[in-house]
């Protein structure tokens, strides 16, 4: 029990440490800045606007939210697991006792605190651009909350299995963006809702943009919506369904791929990347 805890406070520390150290460099600092800027600028454009009574900021936003958080979870995870295998980080890690697990903890660290960051860099200052948004009561909130982190645990999975099994950084980035685009395309977190096929209800993002709507917008919003309602059990299930399904093949995937990780295939990577640099 007490090397458990161990274990589990070093993933800690390190997850810490890789999110905190990048953004305390300027570099870093501007590059968490710069989309959550260039979103509240946009907003601020479009304050002034309306459709069905409602700000278009305030209808743009959490298509916003959706997009930055599908990003987040797929293209960022995948590409990160490509470049830890690449330049010897998961070698490493599967070296030392429990080293696996507590680079797992590091990663789910690092990826909800970036997660959490980008949210409230944007959620934070819109309340005093965006018009009607200080209209959100703690129903909306309770809402923005468990969808958040449904979605979360839905999307997060995916980008673990692409890096799981692409050979390289710019591998698991082409990969993980054709089904992010393609679900981004036909989710409708972006363009009138009403006119979505069919097949969109099935994958998570509909849902994530779907349900920050349900947390964001007022009751009228409803009527943009497929069927004219806010349905949260629909998005509760659909969302949980694919969380566990997520869960159950990710780790069994990551595991193979910190076993066929070896000193040749690391070497080669480095190569690569050195290349690449």
């Amino acid at each position: 029990m007490k090397s458990l805890i161990n274990v589990i406070h070093l993933g800690l520390a390190r997850g810490w440490t890789e999110f905190s150290i990048p953004i305390l460099t300027w570099q870093g600092l501007l590059g968490a800045l710069f989309a959550p800027v260039m979103l509240l600028v946009i907003l601020w454009l479009f304050r002034e606007r309306q459709a069905e009574g409602v700000s278009m900021a305030l209808l743009m936003l959490p298509g916003f939210l959706s997009f930055q958080l599908a990003q987040e979870g797929l293209v960022g995870v995948a590409q990160k697991l490509a470049l830890d295998r690449e330049d010897g980080t998961l070698l490493r890690a599967k070296a030392l006792p429990q080293g696996m697990l507590a680079y797992l903890i590091a990663r789910v660290v690092v990826i909800v605190l970036s997660a959490l960051m980008n949210l409230m860099l944007v959620l934070i200052p819109v309340f005093f651009i965006v018009p009607g948004l200080a209209n959100v009561d703690g129903a909306g909130f309770v809402t923005l909350a468990w969808v958040f982190a449904l979605a979360f645990l839905a999307i997060v999975p995916i980008g673990a299995v692409i890096g799981a099994i692409v050979k390289s950084p710019v591998a698991a980035l082409a990969l993980s963006l054709l089904p992010m685009g393609a679900m981004v395309a036909i989710s409708g977190i972006f363009y009138p809702l009403t006119t979505l096929p069919v097949i969109s209800e099935i994958f998570p993002v509909y849902w994530l943009g779907h349900g920050l709507r349900s947390a964001l917008l007022p009751e009228t919003a409803a009527v943009l919506e497929i069927g004219g309602s806010w349905r949260p059990l629909e998005t509760a299930l659909v969302l949980a369904a694919w969380a566990a399904g997520g869960l159950l093949l990710a780790p069994g995937i990551l595991r193979r791929m910190a076993r066929r990780t070896s000193g040749s295939e690391m070497e080669a990577g480095r190569r690569r990347y050195t290349q690449r640099g």
